[in-house]
């Protein structure tokens, strides 16, 4: 197979690629759409033939919000589009544009970064199925998700929606997120494409970045999802080096079709863009949510500043991807998918139990097995309420198990008490304190608790030797005057509906943890690469504006950390976090033995088999999560202290060894040179890493890469 990666310059012109012939691991199965895309393109011709210049315009506009107008006389149906990362939003004043009955309820899902705490593709891939599903028995089109944006920085208020800070991990649950969903006839929408790493007047930030981190760090999880067929992409509302990116043709002709090789649908996100002119020629093909830009479109035709022959290309791609998908033939609305809201459910369930992590069991205070007489004190957030994501992502569901719901199913002496005195925090033979964020799309937060919360925590843990904290949050937050005071902390995200009854499965030791964390948590916000984008008096502030207004606040985020964001920024700076990339503890041992490579002399044509024992040495069945991380040890160029190339969650009982294989081919040892402006691996030594974090290393074997 040949290596096809290529790059563009802002200017479109294009470098030849260096065929380098080399193995590549077949990752996952890849969607194909029911009808072939040359079937599509005809069909699409045939209707644009017979397309009045007003019904073209008519398609490239999105109608009245979340919809795709219909042309029925030329057989178009109208096409509804929903929000995710939680499950289908339902839209209660959308009513009266179904036809027929819309959904009544929708399941709430672990929000996605805590599917990402999974560490398991499978998951994902039945995870994004089920949601899927719910969108047809909604007769919804499109699922405007998953998110893949990078998590740079803790404060970002749309880190519950992303998948966490490693490119590797988050392409891996992406590609089976989109077979999971496709495959149920639902269109998925990779989106923001690209850069949009915080939400502080998101539509006036200049995201200044370079070709390399922008391939390395931000690109791989698009890339991942497109050659696993998702059938959209939605642009994001920032700017990219000067220009918005929903009318950037650098990125979306350039970067989107003609590197990565995208040939399907590319929507805007809902009012990001201004020039009309530049939407057009960009590669973009729907304006979202009504076309705002467009008001000039025909004047722009008449002055030959546009042609009709660019509108068609736009119609075409846009009819072309639904055709592909059969939404002409047949209604996207199917509500025999209601009947399987229950196993839908059994899905949320086990995501959330797979994607809570514990942090830290001092003691092993963790698990409570029930027993008479216990005196269980509960205080704190979220514990009659669900803690979840807001925004255009936020989902209601139905059937709520909240957090004291759940632990008193467990507890037959639980105490419920929001403002406990002292005496009442000491007499308890423990005290559960839930504290939290409540992050949102349009706004980014403070790393900082809130005081009232991080008060409760240190109060309790003066008080209390037993406190176990309970985090619910869509991101890191600061933890480091209290960490070491408590003697357990449980990172439960927004775990959706089903999601405390996940924890208190878990703190009952019904269940062993079994998540990692997908990010790095930190110290201080100061020790973060992006630390400085935003003053804590510009988190108080209204943070989103109008697109028409934007350029009134125009402000740059330099991206000056290059490829060292996360875990890559504080391993290589040698900064301590407070919990480390890849984290998670157990209720079980593990041990690692037995590392061997298939060969250590390593050439672009050789696929490298890691293979090892791991044996659950304790006395409960759980799981870990094997990593391998690739060290090159000396490059021309910076290269990250570690970088995670390939990973296996294992479930062991008691006493069980399993042999355990991890494949890395040329991309895991490859990093992109912006001099050849391609993808290169130097001649020379690299470390092979095996651990269960990325602080945490078990066994290393040394390999030499020969082109």
């Amino acid at each position: 197979m040949k290596f096809k990666y290529c790059a563009v310059v802002a200017a479109l012109a294009f470098f030849s690629c260096k065929q380098v012939d080399m193995k590549q691991i077949k990752r996952v199965k890849t969607f194909q759409p029911p009808i072939s895309e040359e079937a599509a393109i005809k069909k699409a011709d045939s209707i644009i033939n017979l397309l009045s210049l007003d019904d073209k315009l008519d398609l490239i506009k999105g109608y009245e919000l979340f919809f795709i107008k219909g042309i029925e006389e030329f057989g178009l149906p109208q096409l509804y589009l929903s929000d995710a990362s939680q499950g289908v939003n339902i839209r209660e004043n959308l009513r009266k544009f179904h036809v027929g009955k819309q959904l009544e309820k929708s399941t709430a899902f672990p929000c996605t970064i805590q599917l990402a705490a999974t560490w398991n593709p499978e998951i994902s891939e039945a995870y994004a199925q089920a949601i899927g599903e719910e969108c047809r028995a909604g007769g919804i089109a499109i699922l405007l998700g998953p998110g893949m944006n990078i998590y740079r920085v803790s404060q970002n208020g749309r880190s519950f929606e992303y998948m966490g800070e490693d490119p590797f991990l988050v392409s891996r649950m992406v590609e089976r997120y989109v077979v999971g969903m496709q495959n149920t006839g639902t269109i998925t929408t990779l989106k923001h494409f690209i850069a949009n790493n915080n939400e502080f007047r998101r539509k006036a930030c200049n995201v200044i970045v370079g070709d390399r981190a922008l391939r390395e760090i931000y690109m791989p999880a698009f890339k991942a999802g497109i050659d696993a067929g998702a059938m959209a992409v939605m642009t994001s509302y920032n700017l990219v080096n000067g220009e918005w990116a929903g009318q950037s043709e650098a990125l979306i002709n350039g970067i989107l079709r003609n590197e990565l090789g995208y040939k399907w649908l590319v929507m805007s996100d809902w009012k990001s863009v201004n020039d009309a002119k530049k939407v057009v020629s960009s590669g973009l093909d729907l304006e979202m949510p009504g076309g705002e830009s467009m008001h000039n479109i025909k004047e722009l035709l008449a002055a030959g500043e546009i042609t009709e022959s660019q509108i068609d290309r736009m119609v075409r791609t846009l009819l072309k991807t639904v055709i592909a998908m059969g939404l002409i033939d047949q209604s996207a609305k199917d509500e025999t998918y209601l009947d399987k809201f229950s196993q839908h459910k059994k899905v949320a369930l086990h995501t959330a139990r797979e994607g809570i992590v514990l942090l830290k069991n001092d003691n092993n205070i963790l698990p409570i097995h029930p027993k008479e007489g216990q005196n269980i004190l509960l205080t704190g957030e979220f514990i009659d309420t669900i803690a979840s994501g807001g925004g255009s992502g936020a989902v209601k569901g139905y059937d709520h198990t909240t957090m004291n719901m759940a632990l008193s199913s467990k507890y037959d002496n639980l105490q419920k008490i929001y403002n406990p005195s002292d005496d009442q925090i000491k007499s308890a033979d423990v005290v559960i304190v839930s504290v939290g964020t409540k992050d949102r799309e349009e706004k980014d937060r403070d790393f900082a608790l809130p005081n009232a919360q991080e008060k409760l925590i240190v109060r309790a843990a003066h008080l209390n030797k037993n406190v176990i904290v309970v985090v619910n949050s869509g991101g890191g937050v600061r933890m480091t005057d209290w960490n070491d005071k408590v003697s357990a902390v449980i990172y439960n995200w927004y775990g959706g509906q089903e999601g405390n009854q996940a924890l208190a499965d878990i703190i009952a030791g019904e269940v062993s943890p079994s998540g990692h964390l997908p990010i790095t948590i930190e110290k201080e916000f100061a020790d973060s690469p992006g630390f400085g984008y935003i003053s804590k008096d510009d988190l108080n502030k209204e943070q989103d504006i109008k697109i028409e207004d934007a350029p009134k606040y125009l402000y740059d985020i330099d991206y000056k950390e290059g490829v060292l964001v996360g875990y890559r920024w504080y391993d290589t700076k040698k900064i301590e976090p407070l919990y480390s990339f890849g984290h998670g503890l157990a209720y079980t041992d593990f041990s690692y033995t037995n590392m061997a490579l298939s060969t250590t002399n390593i050439t672009p044509k050789d696929i490298v088999n890691i293979t090892f024992q791991v044996e659950n040495t304790g006395k409960m069945a759980g799981a870990t999560v094997a990593q391998v991380y690739v060290k090159d040890v000396e490059a021309s160029v910076l290269r990250p202290e570690k970088e995670l190339k390939g990973f296996k969650k294992i479930y062991l009982n008691p006493g069980e060894v399993q042999t355990v294989t991890i494949q890395l081919d040329y991309s895991a040892f490859s990093f992109w040179d912006e001099n050849t402006r391609d993808w290169t691996v130097e001649d020379g030594a690299f470390e092979i890493l095996l651990g269960e974090s990325s602080r945490n290393i078990i066994a290393r074997k040394k390999v030499a890469f020969k082109n």
